[in-house]
């Protein structure tokens, strides 16, 4: 049986036994050559903003990227490579344990992978695969500085070219773009100047080198290079082209529902770190007389982090197992990587802030991790998509979800080698509001005796209530401000539904699961409150907030028992100086 101390990646004591025997040397090799190059390099190399080309070496030299990035339909007879959501979830956490700058490198080559993967070029996919090989990484084109996270415009425009071999010059300039200073293939996203509507749009590669790609600067200091570039009558070539049209347009959402899913491996991974030298340094730091943990609050803090940790875990590993089973007959992942993008790593600010709180001023130390972390952690939520887009995606889920199940069979953990190639065939992204779940019920009934999970199944029931009887009218479903709290309301069920599914599969400590949902009460009646306080909000829809809050149920035995399991990781691992 699995135990909740299992559930936290710990370097030292991670096998991978789950996977093959490639994929585990290459994870193993990996952790080796961060610790080998040691905390204090690493810490100064965050500190002196330097470009991650030793790293990536490594990457080249172990061929990590090409064995993990490449589906196996391009993988040129080599048995390893395949594109596997599993897998690809344990590597994102192992960036995010030793750094943002690695796990950026990563994910925005997985982003400009996606409409390379995704289109019918062929050409252009075998490119892909060799430059993978060669130890090249790739960048995503779709941001522009007036037009952020709003897809639907560009003002990267495509001209039709008469010249022999060109098919159209690309001018226009991109922003917030990852490994834009090195990619060997740029998916960049834009409109042609000769067709109006969807049916203008496009996909194609270009290369960061070429003398019409301007680098213009890096927008932040640090270690990622985040880029702008400007092409100037670029030309794009036919062989270059990957979408056009609606499809063009449905590559772009379905490329963020695989690429930015591993948002919440990366905090994972960021937390786990910092909760290890957070933990070591407090229960090793005397206070007035006494160790800092003998303080009530502290412990509280300590508990509360851990708790969350556990369940951005839970969530995000079991939210793996419906990625890798979906279908155009299974599109329950279209919920759970919004809830992903945006819960998971939301409670990654909240486990840092609680550290933070204990630790203070330590957690500004410029030889410690935390510093780093608590730096970056803020930046996954707000990647491209902030939370509020996110949480706006997932209220179209909301009345399939709550009031309209469907039959499904069972999805067992799906950790086994397979090749995810339903990630390059999405279909058209449209159809949200249809997509039917199973019933949620029982997971929460089979767990009831709980104390906390009872507790908070009145609430969620609460919630279908309200939807049933002081549903918002008209206004306020124009009111994005209120239904905001609605969509939080509503994701609390949903990521109680996966941690619950998960703790049954891993036989997680019935403790820790009371401890996981007396934060999934307090959450909810927070949201609860935040509904009675808005301007719009209804006499009934009041009366309803007042009556959802719920005070979690108090076991200081429970308490103690979570806090004897944190505090067994004083001391648990420390990277090699």
């Amino acid at each position: 049986m699995a135990t909740s101390g299992e559930l936290l990646f710990n370097p030292i004591k991670s096998d991978y036994s789950e996977f093959d025997a490639e994929t585990r040397r290459q994870l193993l090799a990996l952790i080796e050559w961060f610790e080998s190059r040691g905390k204090t390099q690493l810490l100064q190399d965050d500190l002196d903003a330097v470009w991650v080309s030793d790293f990536l070496e490594f990457i080249k030299q172990e061929k990590i990227f090409a064995t993990f990035l490449t589906p196996s339909a391009y993988a040129n007879g080599d048995p390893n490579k395949r594109w596997d959501a599993s897998r690809n979830a344990a590597l994102s956490e192992i960036f995010g344990f030793y750094g943002l700058a690695y796990w950026y490198a990563e994910q925005v080559t997985i982003l400009g992978l996606g409409p390379i993967w995704m289109s019918a070029n062929e050409d252009a996919k075998r490119k892909a695969a060799q430059q993978l090989e060669d130890g090249g990484v790739m960048a995503f084109g779709l941001s522009e500085r007036d037009h952020g996270a709003d897809v639907y415009s560009t003002d990267l425009i495509l001209t039709p070219s008469d010249e022999d071999g060109i098919a159209l010059r690309a001018s226009g300039t991109k922003y917030y773009i990852g490994n834009g200073n090195v990619a060997g293939m740029v998916s960049v996203f834009g409109r042609r100047n000769d067709i109006e509507g969807a049916d203008g749009y496009i996909w194609f590669a270009a290369d960061s080198q070429h003398d019409a790609y301007e680098l213009i600067d890096n927008v932040i200091h640090g270690q990622l290079y985040v880029s702008t570039f400007t092409l100037h009558d670029y030309p794009v070539r036919e062989e270059d082209i990957l979408h056009t049209g609606p499809e063009a347009f449905s590559s772009a959402l379905n490329t963020v529902n695989i690429g930015k899913f591993n948002l919440c491996s990366g905090s994972v991974g960021m937390c786990e770190h910092s909760f290890f030298e957070a933990i070591t340094h407090s229960q090793n730091r005397i206070l007035y007389g006494n160790p800092v943990t003998d303080f009530p609050h502290v412990r509280g803090n300590f508990v509360d982090a851990y708790s969350r940790l556990i369940a951005m875990k839970l969530f995000s590993a079991r939210a793996v197992d419906y990625f890798r089973s979906a279908s155009l007959e299974d599109r329950r992942y279209l919920l759970f990587n919004p809830v992903t993008k945006s819960k998971v790593t939301s409670e990654g600010e909240k486990v840092m802030t609680l550290l933070l709180d204990v630790i203070a001023a330590k957690g500004f130390e410029k030889t410690t991790y935390f510093c780093e972390a608590a730096r970056y952690i803020g930046t996954l939520p707000r990647l491209e998509g902030t939370v509020h887009v996110n949480v706006a995606q997932i209220l179209k889920f909301m009345p399939n979800y709550l009031f309209n199940p469907a039959e499904y069979p069972e999805i067992g953990t799906r950790n086994d080698p397979a090749d995810d190639v339903f990630f390059w065939a999405q279909g058209p992204a449209r159809g949200a509001a249809k997509v039917q779940f199973a019933d949620w019920l029982p997971v929460y009934e089979r767990n009831s005796e709980i104390p906390n999970v009872g507790l908070f199944f009145e609430q969620a029931k609460a919630l279908k209530e309200l939807l049933a009887t002081a549903a918002p009218d008209a206004a306020q479903q124009k009111d994005l401000d209120f239904l905001l709290n609605i969509g939080h309301l509503f994701s609390l069920i949903v990521y109680g539904q996966l941690i619950l599914e998960q703790a049954e599969i891993t036989g997680l400590d019935r403790d820790v699961v009371d401890s996981i949902f007396d934060f999934q009460v307090r959450d909810f009646s927070s949201y609860a409150i935040a509904v009675h306080g808005k301007a719009s909000s209804t006499d009934a829809q009041q009366e309803w907030a007042i009556g959802a809050v719920r005070k979690p149920a108090v076991d200081q035995e429970r308490f103690d028992r979570v806090w004897a399991q944190v505090k067994a990781y004083d001391g648990a691992y420390e990277m090699r100086p």
